[in-house]
């Protein structure tokens, strides 16, 4: 049962009472006409007369929406959303009677906000911009649901997903440049040739470091400086 399935639970219905859950609302009907929302709570229905039409979820609830667009190097990636959102108490008329799912409503505005920015953004910068997309999803969403009763708390990109191929390709490449960059760097000198470095003084006619450490490297035995005489 999807969360926007919200009639005909969470509420006791007796011949002559009904029980509304915490964080629950209930419609109440009159032959088949809006009468009143009931509080959580006890209450008093007229048998045959009024009737409990359903109730409305207060509680903040999340969407995961998987959205497949491609970027403007033309890969495709996979984006998932994460909606936060809930019914206004003061609009919980509007929530029961104007939207009949609200998950397909939030669903398709989703899909529509990243189809429209994604395809503008290059893959590498869509992970950068993952919040102004998360930004963009909100504020859209926030100006159409409130006429429905709804609010949004939270949109977040949560996972941005290219496809399998192009993962790969991006590994093999970012490899091949830590390999290259590796190789191009000079050799460390040992610790050995540090200190010999250390030891040696530009004024005695002393070995330089260069050559100690050059010296040390190639005949593997300990470069000693000559101490300055006194």
């Amino acid at each position: 049962m999807t969360p926007s399935v919200h009639r005909r639970i969470q509420t006791r219905v007796l011949p002559f009472f009904f029980i509304v859950q915490q964080q629950t609302a209930a419609i109440v009907q009159r032959f088949g006409k809006f009468e009143r929302i009931a509080q959580p709570g006890l209450h008093i229905k007229l048998p045959f007369v009024e009737k409990v039409a359903g109730t409305v979820n207060l509680r903040v609830q999340q969407l995961d929406v998987k959205v497949e667009t491609k970027t403007e190097d033309n890969v495709f990636v996979q984006v998932v959303v994460s909606v936060q959102y809930y019914v206004l108490q003061d609009k919980i008329y509007d929530a029961f009677y104007k939207l009949d799912d609200p998950v397909k409503q939030i669903t398709s505005f989703v899909f529509d906000v990243v189809r429209a920015r994604v395809p503008r953004i290059k893959l590498d910068d869509v992970f950068e911009k993952k919040d102004e997309i998360a930004v963009a999803v909100k504020t859209e969403l926030a100006q159409v649901m409130d006429d429905f009763g709804y609010g949004i708390v939270k949109a977040l990109v949560t996972d941005i997903d290219p496809d399998a191929k192009v993962k790969e390709a991006m590994n093999e490449i970012n490899a091949a440049k830590r390999t290259r960059s590796s190789r191009s760097r000079p050799p460390r000198p040992t610790p050995r040739a540090r200190r010999c470095r250390a030891r040696a003084s530009p004024t005695s006619g002393a070995p330089s470091s260069r050559d100690c450490a050059s010296r040390w490297t190639s005949s593997r035995r300990p470069c000693r400086a000559p101490r300055p005489r006194t």
